[in-house]
C-alpha cells in the first residue's frame, strides 16, 4: 500500500497532465462535432427559408387575384347599369319598340331635294301643256331671233355659199344673230329630235301640227329633251358659234320648215 502511494505522488503530475489532455481533447472534439453539424445544417435552413418565402408570395398573388376579380365584375355591373339608366332615361319604359322606331322615322329630317338649274327667262321657258297641235297660215310663225336674212330660202334655182364657195339649194333661210343671241319658238309645238350634225351643229325638230314641221339648227344650250311642248316665243336656245360650213357667213340661225316632209318657204309664215 505504501509503495503504491510512493507511485502516485511520484507520478501524479503525469496523471494529472493526462487528464488535462484528456478533458481538452474531450472539449475539442465536442466543439468539432457541433461546428461540422452547424455547417451542414445552414444550407438546408436557408432553403427552408426560400421555400417559406416563395409560399408566402405564391399566397399574397392568389389573394390579389381574387380580391380583383370581384372588383372588375362590380365594375362592370355598375357599367352596365349606367347604360341601363340612360336607355330607361331616353325612351319611357311604357313605350314599346315598335313605337319607339314609329317615332325615329317621324323625326327624320326629310333630304334636301336637288336644286333645279336657274335659267334665263324661265317665264318664257316654260313648255306648253301636252295637247292637240294646229298649224295654218293663218296663224303664221314669229321670228325665232332678231336679225336678217342673208341666205334665202331657194330651191328652184342655187345660191352661192361663200364659205363653200359653190352655188347650191337651200332648204332654209340663213338669219344672222349674235353668239349667245336667244332664239325663241315660232309656233306651238312639240319637239320630236334633239341631234348634232357638222352641218347645222345642235338641231332641233319640232312638229307644228297638221304635217308641218320646224327645223332650227347653230344652236347650244337648249334646256329641252325630245317629247317637250313649247308655246309660241318660248326660249328653245342660243345662237351658237357657226361650224365650219358657215364660217364666212358668221353666227347665223338655220331655220327651215317642211310640210309633210316637203321644204318650204318659211318667210311666207313669218308676221
Amino acid at each position: 500500500m505504501r509503495r503504491g502511494n510512493d507511485f502516485f505522488r511520484k507520478h501524479q503530475y503525469k496523471i494529472a497532465a493526462v487528464c488535462v489532455l484528456a478533458a481538452v481533447l474531450g472539449i475539442t472534439g465536442a466543439y468539432m462535432y457541433t461546428g461540422s453539424g452547424f455547417v451542414e445544417e445552414a444550407p438546408q435552413q436557408q432553403v427552408a427559408e426560400k421555400d417559406t418565402e416563395e409560399v408566402q408570395k405564391a399566397t399574397q398573388k392568389a389573394t390579389a387575384k381574387q380580391e380583383e376579380k370581384p372588383d372588375k365584375k362590380a365594375e362592370k355591373a355598375k357599367e352596365e347599369k349606367q347604360e341601363t339608366a340612360k336607355v330607361s332615361a331616353v325612351i319611357p319604359p311604357q313605350k314599346k319598340i315598335a313605337d319607339v322606331k314609329n317615332d325615329a322615322v317621324q323625326t327624320e329630317e326629310p333630304k334636301e331635294q336637288p336644286k333645279q338649274p336657274e335659267t334665263v327667262e324661265t317665264a318664257n321657258m316654260e313648255p306648253a301643256v301636252s295637247t292637240e297641235l294646229h298649224f295654218s297660215a293663218d296663224t303664221g310663225l314669229l321670228w325665232p331671233v332678231s336679225g336678217s336674212v342673208i341666205l334665202d330660202y331657194s330651191m328652184d334655182q342655187t345660191v352661192y355659199f361663200a364659205t363653200l364657195d359653190q352655188y347650191k339649194y337651200n332648204p332654209a333661210v340663213i338669219i344672222s344673230g349674235n353668239v349667245n343671241d336667244q332664239v325663241k319658238a315660232a309656233a306651238n309645238g312639240k319637239i320630236t329630235d334633239i341631234s348634232n350634225n357638222e352641218v347645222t351643229g345642235t338641231t332641233v325638230t319640232m312638229d307644228l301640227g297638221d304635217g308641218y314641221t320646224a327645223i332650227y339648227g347653230q344652236l347650244k344650250e337648249v334646256p329641252y329633251e325630245p317629247g317637250a311642248y313649247l308655246e309660241a316665243g318660248n326660249s328653245l336656245g342660243f345662237v351658237s358659234e357657226p361650224t365650219k360650213y358657215y364660217s364666212l357667213e358668221g353666227s347665223n340661225l338655220y331655220f327651215a320648215m317642211e310640210k309633210d316632209g316637203a321644204p318650204i318657204d318659211p318667210v311666207e309664215f313669218f308676221q
